[in-house]
């Protein structure tokens, strides 16, 4: 079984959580097969691959930037469905399971995802504000009739991004490569599931919290909420789907939205 399932853990740099994460893909209940791939290698991710028998993959082709590294990490899982873990997240032992068999059931899926949950300094959050409206907006694609819909699919997305990266599973053989923005810093994944939602095929939403997604200081989409710097990004993205007068609207209210991420 373990050629059906990848998790191509991304690495980058010395992350004091990488084995965290490890140890709870080596905990899931369906045996997939682990992966790191990783365009900064140094002796405290080989150590950690070493210690627990896992491939190291170097991205050594000299492109630098969080959707490079995103769309290496897809190429890097071989297997039929990939799942680009990020080093400092974990995922709960049903994961896999989860995952696989969603996309077993149904062979029109292009992703599947779960819900999430949050790790702040504060501790482990299973519902905040944010989170209620993210699971709104995805109630929709509870729904497999729903699920396959363009039209569904983007109304899902118009009004922000509803989906944890990490928690994604790709059919590599639906996805285009490269598929992740390369000149974005923090939507880069919002950027994927909008180009992805042109594609004939299912977003397959599975609605229990299988994976807990870490807020901290360090991470970077936490240094651009704190520095402002989403913005342009998220009028970009809204430009897609809406007019401009709309798109500025949105914008400000997104940016409301994301002053307070753990209310």
């Amino acid at each position: 079984m373990m050629d059906k399932h990848v998790f191509v853990i991304c690495a980058y740099k010395e992350s004091r959580y990488l084995e965290a994460c490890v140890e709870s893909l080596e905990n899931q209940n369906y045996p997939s097969r682990i992966v790191i791939a990783t365009s900064t290698p140094n002796a405290f991710i080989h150590e950690i691959a070493k210690r627990h028998n896992i491939e190291v993959i170097v991205n050594d082709d000299g492109q630098r930037g969080i959707g490079y590294d995103f769309d290496f990490a897809l190429q890097s899982g071989m297997n039929r469905y990939v799942t680009i873990a990020h080093q400092d997240d974990t995922y709960e032992p049903d994961y896999a399971a989860a995952v696989v068999e969603a996309m077993e059931r149904y062979p029109d899926g292009i992703i599947a995802f779960t819900d999430y949950h949050e790790e702040h300094d504060s501790g482990i959050v299973r519902s905040n504000r944010n989170l209620k409206i993210k699971r709104l907006l995805l109630f929709p694609l509870r729904f497999h009739v729903l699920q396959k819909s363009r039209l569904i699919k983007r109304r899902v997305l118009s009004l922000g991004n509803p989906i944890c990266c990490p928690a994604v599973t790709f059919r590599r053989d639906r996805v285009p490569i490269p598929l992740f923005a390369n000149d974005f810093k923090s939507n880069i994944d919002w950027f994927a599931w909008e180009k992805l939602s042109r594609e004939k095929g299912s977003f397959l939403y599975i609605s229990q919290d299988l994976m807990m997604h870490r807020v901290h200081e360090e991470a970077t989409t936490t240094e651009l909420i704190r520095e402002n710097k989403r913005s342009k990004e998220d009028y970009a993205m809204f430009q897609k789907f809406w007019p401009d007068w709309i798109s500025r609207r949105l914008v400000k209210v997104y940016a409301k939205s994301e002053e307070n991420v753990n209310e």
